[in-house]
């Protein structure tokens, strides 16, 4: 079994039972952990009892997800699990609810197996940011993994889940995805119920899959999309069944702009092109445009981004759970338990957004990067009068080494380029890896406000040409 459709067909028909599955994974779990630390908790007695429950009441019409095995990462509320956001802040936490999410799982039949390592409360592009230490790249552990859903991706890769559930700020679902050839979705901001996601930048922020297949990908999101009146952001528009997503794509104009592509290393261009080469000849329509203020991007993110971060973690002052420094006075267990809590690249993004909202500042850097950002989401909508879909690499770089710590602006924080568009503007993006040597090549598709439906689509076609499980 190589996918998670596979695994499900081996328990509807039979051919192993929920126990055994869980168990293969678990026993996979602790031969490669060691190595490569995707997770930072595992839970394999819960888990177990799980699965021996559902095996014991198996109804006559099983549901989605029956006896899935599912990864999660420690940013999303679990029941009774440890919530630490990869931070010494948190050590401790247990939640005390589960986020919408996990209930849409198990509900559906899907059981966790754990929670996945990551970049401390998500900021990062690389899985080193974590109280527990990195992730380490499924293909060549020496390597970073990518982040900040590293360890759910990792955990995909080396087959220790068939799926796992990540958030995306700015890319973090899907450039761990390409650095670590599976396939990662961000769904349209407020498709996929927030509750219960530990908040980093909350107009930003968004729950999606990671699989193997575009397919394992799009039957999960299947079942975790859709309204949530818990969630103030979420939108009250239907989902497809998964049976419409295996359709094949037909007659659509996909959008590439060339200009872009500089930024790209030589591999990753060129294996973009063989890509477009193969959709031309197909038969779609390539359309050359122009990504409006595309080149803004990242600059527009991290003042957008870590203002509100510097909101969001504000709660995090050792009064009310988590981590409490030793003081003598109130004023000093707050100074001291947020400079020993926090990490280096957390605290930096702290004082970054402190800053851009400051008296003084607040109109030179976060409203006019709000503005670029409203130009953005009104400059793409024209934009698909003309394309369906918009085609560009996943990530402009290959990994590098860990504890190689190139500089922030000049390659960290740019691998996250192609990204971070789709999480400003909030339409839907899907990260599939189309072959490449060493690390794989990764190309990334962007649609329409709540049209995931095309992305899997053509998605499939894409992934089928260029992958072999």
């Amino acid at each position: 079994m190589k996918t998670a459709l596979e695994v499900l067909d081996a328990i509807k028909k039979g051919e192993a039972t929920v126990y055994d599955v869980v168990s293969a994974f678990l026993e996979t779990i602790e031969e490669k952990e060691s190595i490569h630390n995707a997770f930072i908790n595992v839970y394999p007695e819960e888990a177990l009892e799980r699965a021996v429950r559902l095996d014991e009441d198996r109804p006559d019409e099983l549901p989605p997800l029956y006896g899935l095995p599912v990864a999660v990462k420690d940013n999303i509320a679990v029941k009774g699990m440890e919530l630490t956001c990869a931070s010494r802040i948190l050590l401790g936490f247990e939640s005390p609810y589960s986020a919408t999410v996990i209930k849409r799982l198990e509900s559906a039949g899907a059981i966790v197996l754990g929670k996945t390592n990551m970049d401390e409360f998500a900021m990062g592009s690389t899985n080193e940011n974590s109280y527990f230490g990195p992730a380490r790249n499924a293909i060549d552990p020496d390597y970073v993994a990518g982040g900040s859903s590293g360890g759910s991706a990792v955990s995909v890769a080396l087959w220790e889940a068939p799926v796992s559930l990540g958030s995306d700020t700015g890319g973090s679902i899907r450039q761990p995805a390409a650095f670590n050839g599976i396939v990662g979705l961000k769904p349209t901001y407020g498709r996929v119920s927030r509750y219960g996601l530990v908040a980093f930048a909350s107009s930003l922020d968004q729950i999606g899959p990671m699989g193997r297949t575009v397919e394992d990908v799009a039957l999960v999101y299947s079942v975790i999309a859709g309204y949530d009146p818990r969630d103030s952001t979420s939108a009250d528009v239907s989902v497809e069944p998964f049976s419409e997503y295996l359709a094949d794509p037909e007659g659509m104009s996909i959008g590439i702009d060339r200009r872009i592509l500089r930024e790209a290393d030589e591999g990753i261009v060129r294996g973009f092109e063989e890509v477009v080469e193969f959709l031309k000849s197909a038969g779609y329509r390539i359309v050359e445009v122009e990504i409006p203020y595309f080149e803004y991007s990242v600059p527009v993110y991290h003042i957008i981004a870590s203002s509100e971060a510097s909101s969001n973690l504000a709660r995090y002052d050792g009064v009310r759970y988590g981590y409490r420094a030793e003081a003598d006075n109130l004023d000093e267990m707050y100074y001291r338990t947020r400079t020993e809590g926090f990490g280096e690249e957390v605290k930096r993004r702290i004082l970054v957004g402190t800053f851009s909202l400051s008296y003084g500042y607040k109109n030179e850097f976060y409203l006019r990067a709000s503005r670029i950002r409203r130009l953005m989401k009104e400059g793409v909508m024209k934009l698909f009068d003309e394309v369906d879909v918009i085609l560009t690499p996943a990530v402009p770089v290959f990994p590098w080494k860990l504890g190689e710590h190139p500089d922030l602006i000049g390659k960290v924080y740019k691998a996250d380029y192609y990204t971070i568009f789709a999480n400003l503007t909030g339409i839907p993006a899907l990260s599939i890896p189309v072959g490449g040597e060493k690390f794989p090549v990764s190309v990334q598709l962007m649609g329409r406000y709540f049209d995931e439906k095309s992305l899997f689509r053509l998605g499939r076609r894409i992934f089928h040409a260029f992958n072999i499980l």
